[in-house]
């Protein structure tokens, strides 16, 4: 399958290349609801070719700072560009220039996949032959070819997903917005879709994406950042965060009964880094897991069960965001 095609000639507004001002750059950042802060003052710096990840609870301003980005929200306080540009003052030529993919599919449910992208691809104002050239190209993209004529109502939700994807990239877009891309999808649908963002990875687009999923976040994403209650507390590539908040390995164990659970508390203290109960079982945060369930064994601790793992963006999320669960 033959690359997708490079974007057309750059306007004027381009950035001059690779290496010079990133394609989104947010300081002191603000989204504020009346007397809600949704957004409170956060930083961070997109670069060209590289998937960027939002990862938080719901309610932590992830999507209100995609919603930012994508210029149909103002923002309330700071500074945001986008390639370049102040969306206050440049909001249709920056929209020009993206693809979004936002959380819900929006496709026209009573038209074909054909009519969808060809349609969508007139609101650029773009000729009707390059429309059906791209859209062509898209649909091989999508893995969609055999349901061009097919309309979309009846599609699975991961081929709507993709048709959605595919129809974000019918103007070539410098940076594509992606909100929870996977979200209600079952594995093999979010493997294949994986596997379609990973090539547009290799054909330099640049990817903004937020999700609830640690595995994706962690197969996907160059850098990210945690959010929480608007704010960022953490930044970093996934390996970076793993290494700075969590243990290389993190041993598992489970007992029978929630008394031989606290009873076994006493006598883990001190084992690995860090010791945390839970209501069904009982983590022990350490680099080597097997040294710490000889540990755990010499001292007498006869868990249920016990599983050594490596740790994971999981561990350092709910570390970092707590594990209650906000509403």
């Amino acid at each position: 399958m033959s690359a997708l095609p490079s974007r057309s000639d750059p306007s004027p507004l381009d950035d001059a290349g690779p290496g010079d001002e990133p394609l989104i750059h947010a300081k002191a950042l603000t989204k504020k609801f009346g007397s809600y802060v949704a957004v409170d003052g956060v930083d961070f710096a997109v670069q060209r070719g590289e998937v960027f990840g939002f990862l938080g609870p719901n309610g932590a301003g992830k999507t209100t700072t995609m919603r930012m980005i994508a210029c149909v929200s103002p923002i309330t306080d700071g500074e945001l560009r986008i390639l370049g540009m102040d969306p206050r003052h440049h909001g249709p030529a920056i929209r020009a220039r993206l693809g979004v993919v936002p959380q819900e599919d929006n496709l026209d449910t009573e038209l074909t996949v054909w009519d969808n992208l060809v349609i969508y691809g007139r609101y650029f104002g773009l000729p009707s032959g390059v429309i059906r050239e791209r859209a062509a190209e898209l649909l091989a993209f999508a893995h969609l070819e055999d349901r061009r004529d097919s309309r979309v109502d009846p599609l699975s939700g991961g081929m709507k997903r993709r048709l959605t994807i595919a129809r974000a990239l019918i103007n070539k877009p410098d940076l594509v917005l992606l909100d929870e891309p996977t979200t209600g999808l079952d594995p093999q649908a979010r493997h294949l879709l994986w596997e379609r963002l990973y090539r547009l990875k290799r054909e330099g687009v640049t990817q903004v994406l937020t999700t609830h999923y640690m595995d994706e976040a962690e197969q996907l994403c160059d850098r990210l950042v945690i959010m929480d209650e608007g704010r960022i507390v953490a930044e970093g590539s996934p390996r970076e965060l793993i290494e700075r908040h969590s243990t290389r390995e993190v041993l598992e164990l489970r007992f029978a009964l929630p008394d031989e659970q606290d009873a076994a508390l006493p006598h883990l203290e001190g084992i690995g880094e860090r010791v945390e109960p839970l209501a069904e079982r009982v983590l022990v945060y350490a680099d080597d897991g097997d040294a710490a369930l000889a540990q755990v064994t010499d001292r007498g601790v006869r868990p249920h069960s016990a599983l050594v793992r490596r740790g994971s963006l999981e561990d350092v999320f709910l570390r970092l965001t707590g594990r209650s669960l906000d509403e």
